[in-house]
């Protein structure tokens, strides 16, 4: 028989209490940051059948926003606006009416003092029609370039890529929540999660172009993308779990479903990118970080939707069967609980999070490509494997650690190198907790 699984020492009124308080104190965010967003200038550009925007936001060394910067663009289609300026987020952004390759410049005599361009002060820039394209110039604080920004510290900087890298934790978080449950309870190295992202972000573009709102669209983005989950199992994973495909063949399948979302969201939106808010993003410094709107209110949404489900696993009936089947399926079964339909519910589950997370992440990289998810699948299996396989807030302190570390090492290395020093930091603690942090040891064999 079923284990009965220990009494909650939180009374579901008291859980209840808890998440409204969350809800709360998110709509009190709100009421302070919408106000702001909507005196925000318009968008000077807006990517149609005839039109492309070429953008980009430049912050100083220091990650304020560098103001007044001056940018020129050539290429087939700039018409008479070639020079334009950064504004007071640090955003500019130039319209163009062909497709082709531009080059974007930067004018170093419009930096502010002791600020340089690291590396060459110009990009070439592939545009297509009816999307976006960005070209990014980071600056330093010395004439050295890369290296010596790297080296440099500061406590300012320190707490700036801090509050980005919790940033970044929670939207990982919120997309390996789901990746987690999945194997959890299926045992399904899911690669295809990285395209839910991707399509969550790509239909909230959709359908806010659609609706002409921004929260209706991401709204019905997410609604669908459940349903997507719910597609996804009695089509393809229902039938397969019948057939007794073995762990590694489904594994296969999901790596070439991968592969073939990708191409079908790039036949979708081209190339470039899309983006789900087109107004100015505008940026609010709180305790000397700088972050904009969007990422706030991205924020907020992902802490209350991570402790609905956290609050649901484990004060709901549906909560305690998913974690017993994720225990052990067969006896859960053997006890009464409906495996498939719960199986069933995860799915719908994981995909309405990975949707969610691919609209927060439009928000706050101010756009979405057909790579974005495949660019973050790494990382959120580094996340689940960090915190533990098969455990959701294993999940999710992975992610907040893999978020942190991934920011932090800008300030000490290049750019480029931010990914592989998070995913060298889960070989090393792997080495000495395989299981994770959350994880529980098991004897093989």
């Amino acid at each position: 028989m079923l284990v009965p699984l220990a009494r909650p020492e939180v009374s579901p009124r008291r859980s209840t209490a808890v998440l409204a308080c969350l809800l709360l104190a998110f709509l009190a965010l709100l009421g302070v940051l919408l106000p702001a967003q909507s005196a925000a200038a318009a968008d000077a550009c807006a990517a149609n059948e005839t039109t492309a925007c070429v953008q980009g936001t430049i912050r100083q060394s220091d990650g304020s926003p560098a103001t007044g910067v001056e940018l020129t663009i050539a290429g087939p289609g700039v018409g008479s606006a070639t020079t334009t300026k950064t504004d007071s987020a640090g955003r500019w952004v130039f319209a163009v009416t062909a497709s082709g390759t531009y080059t974007v410049k930067v004018d170093a005599a419009t930096l502010a003092d002791g600020q340089y361009v690291d590396g060459a002060d110009s990009r070439e820039v592939a545009v297509t029609l009816r999307s976006d394209a960005s070209a990014i110039f980071k600056l330093s604080n010395s004439p050295d370039g890369a290296a010596a920004s790297a080296s440099s510290f500061d406590w300012q900087r320190f707490w700036q890529q801090s509050a980005q890298g919790i940033r970044l934790g929670l939207l990982l978080a919120l997309a390996s929540l789901g990746l987690s449950l999945i194997f959890g309870t299926t045992g399904l190295s899911n690669f295809a999660h990285g395209e839910l992202v991707t399509i969550g972000g790509v239909l909230a573009w959709f359908l806010t172009s659609l609706t002409g709102n921004l929260w209706i669209g991401g709204t019905l983005a997410v609604i669908v993308m459940a349903g997507l989950g719910w597609v996804q199992d009695a089509g393809l994973w229902k039938p397969l779990r019948r057939r007794r495909l073995s762990l590694t063949q489904m594994m296969i399948v999901s790596i070439g479903l991968s592969i073939a979302l990708q191409y079908v969201v790039q036949l979708w939106i081209g190339a470039g990118t899309v983006r789900i808010d087109r107004s100015n993003p505008t940026t609010v410094t709180l305790l000397g970080v700088t972050l904009t709107i969007q990422s706030y209110v991205a924020m907020g949404i992902a802490i209350v939707a991570i402790a609905a489900v956290g609050l649901g696993l484990m004060y709901t009936r549906f909560g305690r069967a998913t974690r017993a089947v994720s225990d052990n399926p067969a006896l859960a079964s053997a006890s009464g609980i409906d495996v498939d339909k719960v199986i069933r519910g995860v799915w719908i589950l994981a995909s309405g999070l990975a949707g969610l997370a691919g609209v927060l992440l439009g928000l706050v990289l101010n756009g979405v490509g057909w790579e974005t998810g495949g660019q973050l699948l790494l990382l959120l299996f580094a996340a689940v494997t960090l915190g533990g396989l098969g455990t959701a807030f294993g999940a999710f302190a992975g992610a907040m650690v893999i978020g942190l570390i991934v920011e932090l090492t800008n300030i000490w290395l290049p750019g480029d190198l931010k990914y592989a020093t998070a995913l060298a930091l889960l070989i090393v603690i792997l080495l000495f907790r395989p299981q994770g942090i959350f994880g529980r040891a098991e004897r093989v064999g």
